[in-house]
């Protein structure tokens, strides 16, 4: 102990730890891609740990949260691929700030869960927007110095009963802009949290399927448009032949 020295003893204890915590989380994620037949790949950008912590425990008993870095979840899928060849669908899924949420109950139900977890946010200076924000018209509780703020962003208004009146809706913020000082300045003066975060639902498995979520969207109607549709095309191809 002596020769090697209290210092390096403790890089030798700190490298075994390391190495033990990454053999468990690859025990822990492949375990659960086995234990579930569905999940959800979900975005957590903007996602304070507190709000984590509210959808985890809403989630309860319904579903299972694992996060972790891409690397190790990548590493967990390649290095067990032999289990299940279909869990290569999911690498190409696996970039950007994202995690998984495991369950056996329906995906629409767990959606619902998901969806009440997300909280109103303002708008911050440089955030990428994820919505359109739109301005309503109305009288607001502006003073009326702030008329001139309200010109250098050509929107029209005038002062009603002392305070200032918008008079027509504003198209503020495209979705995918980023937004500006002014923006999340006016925004800030009215009073207006447009954007609201929480786990972005990215992707869905369901028994060996995955596929975007827009398709949990479609009614039987839909589908069953579509199914005709294609009959027609068959029909018509047919008759053309």
């Amino acid at each position: 102990l002596n020769v090697v020295g209290p210092h390096l003893l403790k890089k030798m204890s700190g490298g075994g730890d390391k190495k033990a915590k990454k053999s468990l989380y690859f025990e822990k994620f492949v375990g659960l891609l086995e234990k579930y037949p569905r999940f959800f790949i979900v975005s957590v950008d903007n996602v304070r740990s507190s709000q984590m912590a509210g959808v985890r425990k809403s989630l309860r008993g319904k579903a299972e949260v694992l996060m972790g870095k891409n690397t190790m979840m990548r590493r967990a899928i390649k290095s067990n691929m032999h289990r299940n060849p279909a869990w290569e669908q999911i690498l190409p899924w696996i970039r950007g700030n994202i995690g998984f949420v495991f369950t056996d109950d329906e995906l629409t139900n767990v959606r619902e869960r998901l969806a009440e977890s997300k909280v109103p946010a303002p708008a911050k200076v440089g955030a990428i927007a994820p919505s359109t924000v739109v301005v309503p018209k109305g009288l607001t509780t502006l003073e009326p110095t702030k008329t001139g703020f309200l010109q250098a962003l050509n929107i029209a208004s005038k002062i009603n009963r002392g305070a200032v009146e918008i008079l027509t809706d504003v198209l503020l913020i495209e979705k995918g802009d980023k937004v500006g000082s002014s923006e999340a300045t006016l925004l800030q003066m009215l009073g207006i949290m447009p954007f609201s975060y929480g786990l972005g639902l990215i992707a869905c498995w369901d028994n060996g399927c995955l596929f975007d979520v827009g398709v949990l969207d479609l009614s039987d109607d839909d589908i069953a448009a579509r199914i005709g549709q294609g009959i027609s095309n068959v029909a018509a191809f047919s008759l053309g032949l």
